[in-house]
């Protein structure tokens, strides 16, 4: 009789050893399958959160098909304590190893709101977005002219919730002065910057930062990041350049960056520009008169006048018979690299064309022709009603 029954536990013992074995290896099939998401989400780990409270979520937005096996697989992968406050980007069909993951690596959050600080050539912007989970793209929700536009409601209430990512933009031939002015506006920010940085030496970029973030601290970023694509970019320069240290290929980007924003003739301008110093003709573009003015500090707002083209100052180049002493802004990498790998052309002239582009011109009776050009164009705006 013993034996019957011994032999029938150890019996059902083993049953349940491979019932439990097989549940075993189901939830791990569940946990590591494709998930039931059909759109991307965006989830919010708030600050003191757990994995229940996560799991529940997931459920309710049906991102996962069972609460308990994804908080099951967290704490056997020995994750349920490294989750980490964010909001995260949910990929369609995430497995609940995939989500556990995302939750607990760490990092810059993925989607959510974000406040941009645009330092721009003209203006500077305040702008509030938040990311699309369906589209993968942000759409704002508001934007103010600091100094001119009230706070929006909707931006004073994100800085006040305190689940927010903060994010400085800057554009492409901003200069040194015009980034110090804008961050100093921030208010998320700390530490006063007093002196303007060399012109020039910022990169154009964005720069995620957290509330608290120190303005020194970023502007020495921005600098590193320029010396990092200087360099890459002289390293692979043409031969047999007329500029003969990194330091003047930063000035002729500059030069190219405020006289083109077209991404296409980049390399054109550059080539004009190398011509002409080649051939020992001064290079008479408008920006460096206007930097000269200005010293990079605003926008000058109106046209050149004649007397302007003509004063002498460090930075005229209808004056001066080369390269300005300094750069006249923060040129952009595609600027820099057009500087140091030119196109190969004739082009001593150019003038715009009414298209946002430049006409180019190799003798001055092209060149001529492309200017009266031109001018009919202006006549003919000049003429249309505001």
């Amino acid at each position: 009789m013993w034996k019957a029954l011994a032999s029938n536990a150890i019996t059902f013992l083993i049953v349940i050893l491979f019932l439990l074995g097989g549940l075993i290896l189901w939830g791990q099939s569940q946990y590591n399958a494709a998930g039931p998401l059909d759109q991307p989400i965006c989830l919010r780990v708030p600050s003191g959160s757990n994995m229940s409270r996560v799991s529940k979520d997931l459920v309710a937005q049906g991102a996962v098909s069972n609460g308990r096996i994804f908080r099951v697989g967290a704490d056997y992968t020995d994750k349920t304590q490294e989750l980490k406050a964010g909001s995260y980007l949910i990929p369609t069909h995430a497995s609940m190893a995939q989500i556990t993951d995302i939750v607990t690596r760490g990092g810059a959050s993925t989607c959510g709101t974000e406040i941009v600080y645009r330092v721009g050539v003209t203006r500077s912007t305040v702008q509030l977005r938040a990311l699309d989970p369906a589209t993968s793209r942000y759409v704002e929700q508001a934007s103010y002219l600091p100094g001119e536009d009230a706070v929006p409601a909707e931006l004073t209430e994100a800085l006040d919730s305190g689940d927010v990512r903060f994010r400085v933009a800057l554009a492409e031939g901003v200069t040194s002065w015009q980034v110090v002015e804008s961050l100093n506006a921030i208010e998320v920010m700390i530490g006063e910057v007093t002196e303007i940085p060399a012109e020039g030496s910022l990169a154009p970029d964005s720069y995620e930062i957290s509330r608290g973030a120190d303005r020194a601290e970023l502007i020495a970023r921005m600098q590193r990041a320029q010396q990092v694509i200087l360099a890459a970019a002289w390293a692979e320069r043409a031969e047999d350049l007329p500029v003969k240290t990194p330091e003047e290929a930063l000035i002729l980007a500059s030069l190219i960056e405020k006289e083109t924003g077209v991404a296409e003739e980049r390399r054109q301008v550059a080539s004009v520009f190398v011509n002409r110093l080649r051939q020992g003709i001064k290079l008479q573009t408008d920006p460096t008169v206007i930097y000269g003015i200005t010293k990079g500090q605003g926008v000058l707002g109106r046209g050149l006048r004649q007397s302007e083209l003509r004063r002498e100052t460090p930075w005229n180049t209808y004056v001066i018979p080369a390269l300005p002493p300094t750069p006249i802004a923060n040129p952009g990498r595609a600027s820099i690299e057009a500087a140091l790998n030119p196109d190969t052309t004739e082009f001593i002239f150019f003038v715009a064309d009414g298209t946002g582009g430049h006409a180019f011109a190799v003798t001055l009776a092209e060149h001529n022709a492309n200017v009266a050009k031109w001018r009919a164009i202006e006549a003919e705006r000049a003429k249309q009603p505001d």
